[in-house]
């Protein structure tokens, strides 16, 4: 069944963009991430432009991460105060990501910098996770006790100065990290159409040392407060949002997130882990494959004030 997305100005099949948006609201339930990481790749391999399946993509991460946040606050299982710094230090970020994304993109350099990006990025926190996670999963099968988080156990963090106390995580830390992960996060999500949980989960677990059963709950929130804001800046500044993309997308992720949320529960964290690291070596994969292959048509004609270049 094919539609036309007027902003995007081609045909797709509905169908399909429905598969992605429910595949993707999945893994935002099940892992505690915007799930742009695939999403946003997913849009643009299938013939999507960038600046279009970008801006798109965070419509869809609000909607499968406020359906699947708002299943972790009805069990209470976010911390408040923890979140609300973050999300407002991502709240600049965003605001700041937004803007770079406008000028790369009327330089003419948006598609070739978030290319590099997602190969640096997916490549580098892929392979720390996939490493992460398969000397947990040894250790496990050996035998072998996981070593013990404690919440509040830190080195350099502890040393901050700006503490506050975060009772439901059981955290007296410096808000300076805090402000500085919610903000970075919120710039590199918003710069290349990615929630940035994949990235947020690691930094509460081991930069933190946040609780287990919050991390997810937390990200979610997180997500779902600097997307909106991603959301609505791309549609004002940069009129690059496709609402039919977007609701097409929206549908599929919130129904996706309801089931991701309750596999989630039956999982092991390390296999998670896993799973996670090498989805995100696979898009990276891709990308990096996309950078080295010659393309199909080496020129392309631009038209300026009627003149074709």
């Amino acid at each position: 069944m094919q539609i036309y997305l007027p902003i995007a100005e081609l045909s797709v099949n509905m169908l399909l963009i429905l598969a992605m948006g429910g595949a993707v609201g999945f893994l935002s339930g099940l892992f505690g991430v915007g799930g742009g990481f695939l999403l946003t790749p997913l849009l643009i391999f299938s013939g999507i432009p960038p600046a279009v399946s970008i801006a798109t993509a965070t419509t869809q991460i609000v909607a499968s991460s406020w359906s699947a946040a708002l299943t972790y606050w009805r069990r209470r299982a976010i911390d408040g105060k923890l979140a609300l710094i973050l999300l407002l230090s991502g709240i600049i970020g965003s605001t700041v990501g937004v803007w770079v994304f406008g000028v790369l993109e009327d330089a003419g350099y948006l598609d070739l910098i978030i290319s590099f990006a997602y190969v640096i990025l997916l490549g580098v926190v892929g392979g720390l996770m996939l490493t992460e996670a398969v000397r947990a999963i040894i250790d496990a099968r050996r035998g072998k006790p996981a070593p013990l988080r404690r919440p509040g156990q830190h080195s350099w963090v502890q040393r901050l100065p700006l503490k506050l106390r975060f009772k439901q995580s059981r955290l007296f830390i410096s808000a300076i990290p805090v402000l500085l992960i919610g903000g970075s996060i919120g710039f590199v999500g918003t710069l290349m159409g990615i929630g940035g949980g994949f990235i947020l989960v690691p930094a509460l677990i081991y930069i933190l040392r946040v609780p287990s059963n919050l991390v997810v709950g937390i990200s979610l929130l997180y997500i779902v407060a600097t997307m909106s804001v991603a959301a609505v800046l791309h549609s004002v500044t940069n009129h690059s949002v496709d609402a039919i993309l977007a609701i097409i997308l929206m549908i599929g992720g919130v129904v996706g997130a309801q089931f991701g949320a309750r596999a989630g529960q039956k999982v092991r964290g390390e296999q998670l882990r896993a799973i996670l690291a090498i989805l995100v070596l696979a898009v990276c994969g891709r990308f990096l494959v996309d950078l080295i292959r010659a393309p199909e048509e080496p020129f392309t004609q631009t038209v300026i004030s009627g003149a074709v270049l």
